[in-house]
């Protein structure tokens, strides 16, 4: 089944320029066209866009989406290189997490805090 860009947009989130520049810096394959040259899009090029968003969002740079969707594209020969990009970005991963874990044990302890003095200013209007 062909997914227009239209459809693709609304089904990723991602705008139908941020796809068509994804394709043209080399980020998203060359997509297939119909017969009036319009893009049209399958479920394996969605599944990809998802893969890309997923990597986006945790903070992978262009760059290195560019390189691991290159590396996929080459298939059995790169595996250990595609695996080591994503080791390499799971630690990433790992980090930001440890670093907003510390966060949120702060912004934890506040609300025990203001949730103690809010207990206490009810207990002094009885």
């Amino acid at each position: 089944m062909g997914y227009s860009i239209k459809t693709i947009s609304q089904k990723s989130g991602l705008s139908q320029y941020t796809l068509r520049y994804y394709e043209r810096e080399g980020v998203l394959p060359v997509v297939a066209r119909d017969e009036n040259g319009n893009r049209c899009f399958h479920d394996e090029d969605l599944e990809l866009i998802s893969l890309i968003c997923c990597l986006r969002d945790t903070g992978m740079p262009i760059a290195d989406i560019k390189q691991f969707i290159s590396l996929s594209k080459e298939g059995n020969s790169s595996l250990s290189e595609q695996r080591k990009l994503l080791q390499a970005h799971k630690l990433h991963i790992d980090e930001k997490i440890k670093f907003f874990q510390t966060f949120a044990q702060k912004v934890d302890h506040k609300i025990a805090y203001f949730a103690s003095l809010e207990e206490e200013a009810k207990a002094d209007c009885k």
